[in-house]
């Protein structure tokens, strides 16, 4: 099966829609039928949290082969609203979700109407209990932590080396870096992961880099396979992408 993977998304729906465009000119010059993968990081930083929830949601409900995995930041929004106290243990500040200035929540909370300034973790939990859809909870908490293709497993971060895939912990799966990212062994499959940004998408032999920082004002990539081969696909259509050594 033709399958495309996309990077962190971020809120950016403009940018999403953008690359299923593309993708979709692509998949319908090949003869159609392909599959998109999205490694996760859907909301927080970017403006539109909701609008990338619901349209990948609607996505999903009309049959479209969307594949949605889960990543880090897609778990702050559901365990708050089951539990306000919450903190994620992967967060090296050990900080919550609301106060931390970096992970994007007041961006996340202002596409659900809701504002954070000068409001206690109590009242924005009421607030966003109201806000929020429970099915938008319900969904992101259900989110799958992995994906295989018959050449690569999909996850958000990566994975614990030496460890099959049915027994990785989640926490690795949306948090990791120091283990896999210094890590040269191989994996049995190429490891396709967002998570750590990258100037552009990169393979680094056993592992391929597709978060191209559109939380930060850059690019949303988008990665095709197909026939063992993999391209990265831009608005001019398929190109080699580059290797940790240089090399295209």
């Amino acid at each position: 099966m033709r399958s495309y993977v996309i990077g962190d998304i971020h809120g950016h729906l403009d940018l999403l829609k953008a690359v299923h465009a593309r993708i979709a000119r692509d998949d319908a010059a090949h003869g159609g039928g392909g599959q998109i993968v999205h490694v996760g990081d859907l909301i927080d930083r970017g403006p539109d949290s909701r609008g990338v929830v619901e349209y990948l949601m609607r996505g999903q409900m009309d049959g479209r082969p969307w594949i949605v995995l889960k990543g880090n930041h897609d778990r702050f929004l559901s365990r708050f609203l089951a539990d306000p106290g919450w903190i994620d243990q992967g967060l090296a500040s050990r900080r919550h979700w609301l106060d931390h200035p970096n992970l994007g929540a007041a961006q996340t909370l202002a596409s659900y109407g809701v504002d954070l300034a000068g409001r206690s973790h109590a009242e924005l939990h009421e607030a966003l209990l109201r806000a929020v859809p429970p099915a938008h909870a319900d969904w992101l908490d259900r989110l799958p932590l992995w994906h295989a293709l018959p050449e690569a497993i999909i996850v958000h971060a990566g994975i614990r080396p030496g460890i099959p895939i049915e027994r990785q912990a989640e926490d690795d799966l949306v948090w990791i870096r120091h283990g896999f990212l210094d890590d040269r062994t191989d994996h049995g499959k190429l490891i396709v992961h967002g998570h750590t940004v990258v100037d552009q998408v990169t393979h680094f032999s056993n592992r391929l880099a597709v978060d191209t920082g559109a939380a930060y004002g850059r690019d949303l990539s988008a990665v095709l396979f197909e026939d063992g081969n993999i391209h990265l696909l831009t608005d001019q259509g398929r190109e080699a992408i580059c290797h940790a050594d240089g090399a295209w």
